[in-house]
């Protein structure tokens, strides 16, 4: 007899895989609540979390970036200014809207408005928003 080579068995074979359907998803209540998501993903991600999906407490029927290729797509095409993202960049940071009634942000209060008079609808028709 001959000695064969050792051979590692190659194991249980992986069961198949059922197609389940997806677990019901939670639309955000407006672009103002997805807006406020998205900065908070993004600055946890920034500081080292690992986003995946299905893993949080409520299943959103997007991903943080969803959220970002649209706000891309918008300046591209030229339908959000460098404005528009600065206050939305700086209010989101801050988790709240500019204030009407502050003289200081009132300025700021009429681009926040106009970048989802833009930003909302987009939202909707993705299904992000009810």
């Amino acid at each position: 007899m001959t000695a064969q080579p050792l051979s590692r068995s190659p194991g249980p074979r992986p069961r198949a895989i059922r197609n389940l359907p997806p677990p019901p998803t939670t639309p955000f209540d407006s672009a103002e609540e997805a807006w406020f998501w998205f900065i908070m993903a993004n600055e946890a991600r920034q500081a080292g979390a690992r986003i995946r999906a299905g893993q949080g407490l409520v299943n959103r029927p997007c991903e943080p970036l969803d959220i970002l290729r649209t706000l891309d797509q918008l300046y591209r095409k030229r339908r959000l200014l460098r404005d528009h993202l600065l206050v939305l960049a700086h209010y989101g940071r801050r988790q709240f809207a500019p204030d009407p009634e502050c003289r200081r942000e009132m300025r700021d209060h009429t681009i926040w408005c106009e970048a989802f008079a833009v930003l909302a609808p987009v939202l909707h028709e993705k299904g992000i928003v009810t």
